[in-house]
């Protein structure tokens, strides 16, 4: 299958399970594919065939932007290597969860979400430690008595019990054990933070030169910036109080920029923020909702509500973010 059909085959399903999509981001670099949000869960989605072309530095964007954007980072991918990727596990790139099609087809259309995860050494599964402690004490089953019948040692009972997640051929023989089903499914739509390695993310890239100006714009009038490295915006702009979020792009305006202010305000819908492209030379208002304002006007903007006035009043083409 190629990628372009793999991509529109996940959009397909995310719609098909009630999630608004977003246009898939069809310029280069890019850090996601696409953006999907059903109620209150916010997704960015790189979306490859082979996932060990998922490297650290787009990982790293993935993160920061799921931070930014109160989103999940997600990978779906077909193939590890020479080796498909399995069903119902979760795999990591970078810190970053990575499912196969037919993982996220059960996770978002049938709502059952994966069990087991890979990590170096093998499968695992998370075990519920208190009902693990509990059926072992119904039973009268000592910890020495538990680990001669799996054949382990007693301490590893007893991390089991504190928490210590167990390989998938443990995990089965203690609920043919106990007749009782001790897991409990990894969280993706969380980040799987409780079973993924705690690689922290990246800081921010540097700011490039020519978007100066505008970080000193946004940064004066109460905005915090964070700069981007491969995304369809040069900056995710926080504001503490009810001007929000704010994604940024900044070049002449071009035929890429006019893609690139089309995207942004695709994705400002589903993450519900404005967007905002700063051009050299104003020939038009906005396009399809993302404000276009000419530099030396951005320069000019005194405080947020101005900005804010402006981004409404360009970019009115687009429905109010919920």
């Amino acid at each position: 299958m190629s990628r372009s059909a793999l991509v529109e085959n996940v959009m397909a399903m995310l719609e098909d399970a009630g999630f608004l999509v977003s246009d898939r981001c069809a310029i280069r670099p890019k850090s996601f594919d696409i953006a999907a949000r059903r109620g209150e869960d916010v997704l960015l989605l790189k979306i490859l065939g082979n996932i060990d072309a998922f490297d650290a530095q787009t990982g790293g964007e993935m993160r920061r932007l799921g931070t930014y954007l109160n989103a999940t980072p997600i990978v779906i991918g077909l193939r590890t290597r020479d080796e498909e990727l399995k069903p119902g596990v979760v795999y990591f790139r970078h810190g970053v969860p990575v499912l196969s099609p037919d993982t996220a087809m059960d996770l978002f259309v049938e709502e059952v979400p994966p069990l087991i995860y890979a990590a170096p050494g093998g499968l695992y599964v998370n075990i519920d430690s208190e009902i693990l402690a509990d059926v072992r004490e119904d039973r009268d089953w000592s910890l020495g008595r538990l680990a001669k019948e799996l054949g382990v040692s007693r301490r590893t009972v007893s991390k089991y019990e504190d928490g210590m997640d167990a390989s998938v051929e443990v995990a089965a023989e203690l609920e043919d054990l106990f007749d009782a089903p001790l897991t409990s499914p990894v969280s993706v739509l969380d980040g799987a933070e409780e079973v993924r390695d705690d690689e922290p993310t990246p800081d921010d890239p540097d700011v490039a030169p020519e978007d100066e100006p505008i970080v000193t714009v946004f940064t004066r009038i109460g905005f915090e910036v964070h700069p981007t490295d491969r995304a369809p915006f040069k900056s995710v702009n926080e504001s503490d109080d009810q001007h929000g979020q704010v994604l940024a792009g900044h070049s002449a305006f071009t035929e890429t920029a006019e893609k690139r202010a089309r995207i942004m305000s695709s994705v400002g819908e589903v993450t519900r923020t404005r967007s905002v492209y700063v051009v050299d030379e104003l020939r038009r208002e906005s396009v399809e909702g993302t404000a276009l304002i000419e530099k030396e006007e951005m320069e000019n903007i005194e405080d947020a509500v101005d900005l804010r006035d402006l981004i409404m009043e360009r970019g009115e083409d687009r429905e109010e973010v919920a």
